[in-house]
Parts: structure tokens; sequence; C-alpha cells
């Protein structure tokens, strides 16, 4: 993603289901205070326990440092990635602010030598393969994959894994 505050996003286009539309002008910005990550996530019911022990210099957000609206982040491990918490807030979804912040994280990960993303999700399969992403046996995932909190032990063994080469 972006290691300055205040990217914005021109006319990319962003994958509806009645075609294509432009992304929303949106800023990014690196590095989310803990505790709004963790209002935002614990909002969407995704998983928090482990953010106090990892750096979010890889998590990027939407919106008010204080409330962010969207965020997304990274776990960096070489040469692939652990796709993070990628939330928007309700009044937002829909509006194109997911896949500014997924495309986002994408670039940062590519810009930094990642040459496959992974992610667990339990309801967002739809959203990432229609960006690419394609579902993956568990037992593939690499062992720095594995040895994550988030891949052993925060999200269920039912969760879909996905991967993307970028």
């Amino acid at each position: 993603m972006l290691s300055a505050s205040g990217c914005a996003f021109g006319q990319t286009r962003a994958p509806t289901e009645s075609g294509m539309r432009p992304m929303p002008d949106i800023g990014i910005s690196a590095g989310p205070r803990v505790e709004a990550a963790v209002t935002l996530l614990g909002s969407a019911g995704l998983p928090t326990e482990d953010l106090a022990r990892l750096s979010l210099e890889h998590f990027f957000f939407a919106g008010p440092a204080e409330a962010p609206t969207g965020l997304v982040g990274l776990e960096m491990l070489g040469d692939v990635a652990l796709l993070r918490s990628l939330v928007v807030a309700k009044p937002l979804r829909g509006s194109g602010a997911g896949s500014a912040l997924l495309d986002h994280a994408e670039r940062h990960a590519r810009t930094r030598g990642v040459k496959v993303l992974y992610l667990l999700t339990t309801t967002a399969e739809r959203f990432f393969a229609q960006r690419g992403y394609v579902h993956a046996p568990r037992d593939s995932a690499p062992a720095a994959i594995r040895a994550t909190r988030e891949f052993s032990a925060l999200c269920p063994s039912s969760s879909a894994f996905m991967s993307r080469q970028l």
C-alpha cells in the first residue's frame, strides 16, 4: 500500500454486478491507530486479538485517523503475504472503497517483492473471487502463512483460504 499518507485514486474501475464503475477517490493513509483499527474491525466481527503485537506499518485506512471508514492490512512474510482484515464501514459498503483499499494493498505488496497474496475469509469469498483470488486447500499454505496467528488460531478452519499471484 502506501508508505506516506494521502494517496488518492483516480478513475480505476471496480467490478459490480451490473458491470464496471469508477472507484471513488478516497484518501488512503498508512499506519492506523491501534484503538481505531480495533473498533472498526470489531464492528464487523473480524479478529483483533493479535493487532497489538503486530506492527501496523503495512496497514492502511481511509477516513479520519480517529474513526476510519475503511481498513486493510498485510502481514508481510518475504515473497508471500497474508491479507488481513479488509473492512469498510456499513454506510460505505458497495461504494468501491473496499476495492480501492484492496488495490492499494496489492500494489504495496507487489512493490515490496510479494509474489503471492493469501487470505482467509468467512464472508467475502465472492468479493475476492471477482478480483482474481482463487480457492486453495489450506494444507497447500506456505509455512510462513501457516505460522501466522490468523491462520493457525484466529480464523476458523471453515474459513475459505484463497490466493492471488501478484
